[in-house]
């Protein structure tokens, strides 16, 4: 055990500047996602940015895919938080069906099993299918938050839960780390966007 945290620390001093720099600028906008801001965007953006070169260095190629996926899909979602409402107003916070979610879930099963596959077939790969649940899981979340959806906050939940262990194993100690801030910051996001809803609901229906 005390050889384990030894060899913690050890990587928690070697964090690099690209890997301290991605988790700070990403974290940052996770909390504004919580706070439902919309500059959760453009400071997301810097952070994908950072974290593709990051996994590309550590071979975990479906992220770096799923980094090109999050830049388009947050200059998108930018956008339409800010002016994709009624009457281009701000866009309200709304639910899928439940067999929307349970499609969902389905695909992203498929999905995962599909590029894990290619990933262990075709490429050098680290954790190929561990590494596919958190794109699927992540494309299905960004999604979701892209069109403020309250489900959201589930899926993100998911991805948090395997990738702690999946980037402590490659040396990610930090990252490991914030992505329990992250897992955090999921569940305290699906409460106070479940409040905002009521709220918002209870405004309507006057």
């Amino acid at each position: 055990m005390t050889d384990y945290f030894a060899q913690v620390w050890a990587g928690l001093k070697a964090t690099s500047m690209l890997e301290l720099s991605a988790n700070i600028s990403y974290l940052i906008s996770v909390w504004l996602a919580n706070r439902n801001s919309v500059h959760t965007w453009w400071t997301g953006i810097i952070g994908v940015v950072l974290f593709g070169l990051l996994f590309f260095q550590g071979q975990l190629y479906a992220d770096v895919t799923l980094q090109l996926f999050y830049i388009v899909t947050s200059i998108y979602g930018w956008w339409v938080w800010a002016r994709g409402g009624k009457d281009h107003q701000e866009l309200p916070i709304t639910r899928v069906s439940a067999l929307q979610l349970l499609t969902c879930f389905g695909l992203g099963v498929l999905v995962t099993l599909g590029y894990g596959w290619l990933l262990h077939r075709f490429t050098n790969a680290s954790y190929p299918f561990i590494d596919s649940i958190v794109m699927a899981g992540s494309v299905i979340a960004q999604l979701m938050l892209m069109n403020r959806k309250l489900e959201n906050w589930l899926f993100w939940i998911i991805v948090d839960i395997v990738a702690v262990p999946l980037y402590a194993t490659k040396g990610w100690y930090f990252t490991s780390g914030v992505y329990i801030l992250f897992l955090l910051n999921a569940i305290w996001g699906q409460y106070t966007w479940w409040q905002l809803y009521r709220n918002q609901s209870k405004r309507e229906a006057l």
